[in-house]
């Protein structure tokens, strides 16, 4: 796909914010791999891009929320490889008195991703490309309470919601060999999570394939997304295709 086609797709969002993209999915799932090579395939295209990583550039107090996980829950530092597995004990860790932390503390995420894109300017990039999202923090929620879920679509209507919000879908037994962290049964438990949330959050959910084949997926969604809103943001229909190869 020609990135080329993407010209002038920086300036589609009325009020003067950049685009945004995020990318969602259990750990292993390919996060990484397919953000490299959409940054790369939108500097090809002249816009500039900038990578926010939801633990590190929006979380409220993210190290000492960190530095509690190792402290009192003792789970390990560093990231799981295939070569050097660790045991992580954070998200996967239960209880009502986490589910309480956790409801104050993704609100004030929420609040928190609400000012950073708002404050968001092109003069530091055209496109938002966030390393996770709000929504990676409410899989980690008991989706199947009523209370929890009129929750989570409370703050859905708060927080922005990106052009394209990714969710990378991956089988868990696979994605645990690549990123062995938390136990298999928490990942399935996840996963089932992140599908019940995207129907929610209207997330572009990517199967299991081949890298190259997500990637291919990935960068043809950015561009129909982009084309629907430079037709809408023109009030007009979308008459150019810019998901063809």
């Amino acid at each position: 796909m020609a990135s080329a086609e993407l010209n002038g797709a920086g300036k589609l969002i009325a009020g003067g914010r950049p685009c945004l993209v995020s990318f969602s999915g259990i750990d292993g799932a390919g996060k990484t791999t397919q953000i490299d090579a959409l940054i790369a395939w939108l500097g090809d295209a002249g816009l500039k891009v900038r990578l926010l990583r939801f633990w590190d550039d929006v979380a409220v107090a993210g190290s000492l929320r960190e530095g509690m996980s190792h402290n009192v829950f003792k789970s390990e530092k560093g990231i799981g490889s295939p070569n050097k597995p660790v045991q992580r004990r954070d998200k996967n860790v239960r209880g009502w008195y986490m589910t309480l932390a956790r409801l104050y503390l993704y609100l004030l995420d929420a609040l928190r991703l609400t000012f950073v894109v708002a404050t968001g300017s092109r003069k530091d990039a055209d496109v938002l490309i966030f390393d996770r999202y709000i929504y990676d923090e409410f899989a980690n929620l008991d989706l199947s309470n009523p209370g929890v879920k009129a929750y989570v679509r409370l703050l859905l209507m708060l927080v922005p919601h990106p052009e394209v919000g990714f969710l990378l879908d991956a089988d868990p037994a696979q994605a645990r060999a690549r990123k062995p962290e938390y136990p298999l049964e928490f990942l399935h438990r996840s996963r089932a999570s992140y599908l019940s949330l995207s129907k929610s959050a209207h997330m572009t959910v990517i199967e299991p394939l081949a890298a190259e084949e997500v990637t291919q997926l990935v960068l043809k969604a950015v561009a129909k997304a982009f084309a629907v809103n430079q037709a809408e943001t023109n009030n007009l229909s979308p008459s150019v295709d810019l998901t063809s190869k």
